[in-house]
């Protein structure tokens, strides 16, 4: 019985057509010249959905017609998930892929506790604690820990956004930020959290939001100790002790020291009011207000504190009410030293001093 042998790069069989000659006895002639990498560059050709590769270049030898057709590219997607339907050609990743449904996630930095669906995750997390960051930009040496960051950040460059929304027309570097984005036109939000059934358009933000439920603040500002469940409110949060506020109001001068605060202060002197309550028609500057907002009309209280079950419908209304147990009072005057739960009493309070000095 003849063998069929199967080989995934032309190199590999031209190899082993000259071994066999060598075994054989046979010499090639004496006119012809040992291939080269110039020689096995690859050939289109397109039949039946199957991508085919011929062997071409001067050098090739006589009579030998090699055709390798790549069965990856034919390959069936036959694993369904059953939670979402989307389709996948291996089991593998499907299993990864439905740990976004489960929130499993079995793979834990040793260094701090951090879980991941996917062991590559793990491995550019790890780089955090390392430090290493081996992929660098040679326009300006930026490195990154991630070897996709590299490409993305090279577009700022380039200034190349080759992702465009076919809905708006609003363009983007990353595939996956037209992705998210697309979302905003379809309503989609494939993240849900177990434990209240809230659902996001991100994963990240469902990471974000289930702190809320556990309480797990990683994010330190080493300066105060006030911990964050966001990495993004840290730096934010940094800035209260530079008194740094990069962001400034063209209008009327007034800075901040978020981007996004800015964005919503300039819609006092547009009057803009994008976000609209379906269930009674009032209007709100932030989407965040609006969200707020309608749960008057749901009645909804995501928020539950651990200690004593009370919840709220805010976020920033746990916080300060979680102080009550911790007796924590941040807030603290300058002038006399007295220490608040909230800012809002902090600033009723320094009238008091205000009013002395008149």
């Amino acid at each position: 019985m003849e063998k069929d042998y199967t080989y995934p790069h032309l190199k590999d069989y031209v190899e082993h057509c000259d071994k066999q000659r060598k075994d054989a006895g046979i010499k090639p002639p004496n006119n012809s010249t040992p291939l080269r990498d110039k020689d096995f560059q690859p050939q289109k050709i397109y039949k039946d959905n199957n991508k085919v590769y011929s062997l071409r270049g001067e050098n090739a030898p006589d009579k030998l017609d090699i055709n390798i057709q790549h069965n990856s590219y034919n390959r069936k997607k036959v694993y369904n998930c059953v939670e979402c339907g989307k389709m996948f050609s291996r089991s593998g990743s499907l299993i990864s892929h439905q740990r976004i449904h489960t929130g499993e996630k079995p793979y834990k930095c040793l260094e701090c506790g951090k879980r991941f669906n996917q062991s590559g995750e793990l491995t550019v997390h790890q780089r955090v604690h390392t430090g290493e960051k081996p992929y660098k930009c040679l326009e300006c040496g930026k490195s990154f820990s991630h070897s996709g960051a590299l490409p993305v950040h090279q577009r700022i460059h380039t200034e190349e956004k080759p992702y465009k929304c076919l809905e708006c027309g609003k363009r983007f570097r990353k595939s996956g930020g037209l992705i998210v984005h697309q979302r905003v036109h379809t309503g989609e939000k494939p993240y849900k959290c177990l434990e209240c059934g809230k659902k996001f358009r991100q994963s990240g933000d469902l990471t974000v939001h289930q702190r809320v439920h556990t309480g797990e603040k990683p994010y330190k500002c080493l300066e105060c100790g006030k911990s964050f469940s966001h990495s993004a409110a840290l730096p934010v949060h940094q800035r209260v002790h530079t008194g740094e506020k990069p962001y400034k109001c063209l209008q009327c001068g007034k800075s901040f020291k978020e981007s996004g605060k800015l964005t919503v202060h300039e819609r006092i002197h547009t009057g803009e009011k994008p976000y609209n309550c379906l269930e009674c028609g009032k209007r709100f500057r932030q989407s965040g207000d609006l969200t707020v907002h309608k749960r008057v009309h749901t009645g909804e209280k995501p928020y539950k504190c651990l200690q004593c079950g009370k919840s709220f419908k805010e976020s920033g209304k746990l916080t300060v009410h979680q102080r009550m147990h911790t007796g924590e009072k941040p807030y603290k005057c300058l002038e006399c030293g007295k220490r608040f739960r909230q800012s809002g009493e902090l600033t009723a309070h320094q009238r008091v001093h205000l009013g002395k000095g008149i």
